[in-house]
């Protein structure tokens, strides 16, 4: 791939703009706004000029509600040898293409999971896809060189590909995406008119749950619009879920002991189950998260803090594999908790101990 045009700058098409740029592809940018266009080419993105003639790769990075109309004007215009977008659903926009009578065989739907509470270009970063799944909808019609031309945008972005069927992958990312940005924005809305005594005992546990609850409604609407049944099919068994819990919380009200042992086996089931749930969440390595050891530092808010403290872990010859900041409410500190493996964990606190670190059990 010598060129590409992408349309679409906000976060996703930026960020694979980046990739691609800084590995010496020619990238042209197109977007309605045109100023946004111009910010990304600013970032180094690429051009916001027009291609003398056709590219090699067109990345559409639309909402899905637009992707069909974007990619038929594109593939009118014959802008480019093979055709992707990177939609967050794809069995709706694969058939309204069909529907609009194109030849599918220059196009292949892709999917990057990942992603970010802010949008935008300034959101948007060369390595947001690294280490992470990008999936794939071939079908049968998909020419063998859009299919390469899709790996090769992976590979750029130093992504992982993962090929699976437009409808399958719409039902997975319900489970894995849209419904729990709902949940998350559920529980979020609880704090906007609570008390203001209680917002401040906020901690790392509410923080982690409504994270994404920050996100562009604009944005969410485009994407719940566009797979609206299988996230509705998941909220009905969350409700049901709910009803059950709520159901063993009052039973743990109750005065009747028989009731109250009902409740408590309730809430533990519903525990447990989560508990399972969450153990299959993929970690940093692959298929299965594994067991690190926390080693929690004390630092105060000033410049260089955290580059200090992964300074000190790197002279001790230890890898952090994952990090966590805990804020405290209303001081300038705050506890960042370093995820090591086991056996490394206890040099890393001798080392940094003996680098004047404050550590917290």
């Amino acid at each position: 791939m010598r060129t590409a045009l992408v349309i679409g700058t906000g976060l996703i098409g930026t960020s694979a703009a980046l990739a691609l740029a800084r590995r010496g592809v020619a990238v042209h940018l197109a977007d309605h706004d045109t100023e946004q266009a111009r910010t990304a080419a600013a970032l180094g993105a690429g051009t916001a000029a027009e291609p003398d003639g056709p590219v090699d790769l067109c990345v559409v990075a639309v909402p899905p509600a637009h992707v069909a109309a974007t990619l038929a004007d594109a593939m009118r215009r014959g802008v480019a040898r093979g055709y992707l977008d990177v939609a967050s659903v794809k069995g709706g926009p694969r058939r309204d293409l069909e529907a609009l009578g194109l030849d599918l065989t220059p196009y292949i739907g892709t999917h990057p999971m990942s992603g970010r509470e802010r949008s935008g270009p300034l959101a948007a970063s060369a390595d947001l896809f690294e280490g992470r799944p990008w999936v794939l909808t071939p079908t049968r019609d998909t020419d063998t060189e859009v299919l390469n031309l899709a790996l090769e945008l992976v590979a750029q972005c130093r992504a992982v590909p993962v090929v699976m069927d437009a409808d399958a992958h719409d039902r997975a990312v319900a489970l894995v995406s849209h419904m729990p940005h709902l949940v998350s924005s559920m529980v979020a809305a609880r704090l906007e008119n609570a008390e203001e005594s209680a917002v401040r005992l906020c901690g790392q546990g509410i923080r982690d749950v409504t994270r994404i609850a920050a996100s562009d409604p604009r944005m969410w609407i485009d994407i719940l619009s566009a797979n609206p049944g299988p996230v509705a099919d998941l909220l009905a068994d969350v409700a049901a879920d709910l009803q059950e819990t709520v159901a063993a919380l009052r039973g743990l009200e109750s005065a009747d002991a028989s009731e109250r042992l009902d409740g408590a086996t309730g809430v533990e089931n519903v525990l447990r189950r989560g508990n399972a749930g969450q153990a299959r969440v993929p970690g940093k390595h692959g298929s299965a998260p594994l067991a690190y050891e926390v080693v929690a530092v004390l630092i105060n808010d000033q410049p260089g803090q955290l580059a200090r403290i992964f300074a000190d872990a790197e002279r001790a010859g230890v890898n952090v594999e994952d990090v966590r900041m805990e804020h405290a409410t209303g001081q300038q500190a705050g506890l960042v908790q370093l995820m090591v493996e086991p056996a490394a964990a206890p040099p890393l606190a001798a080392a940094l101990r003996e680098r004047g670190w404050s550590l917290r059990p």
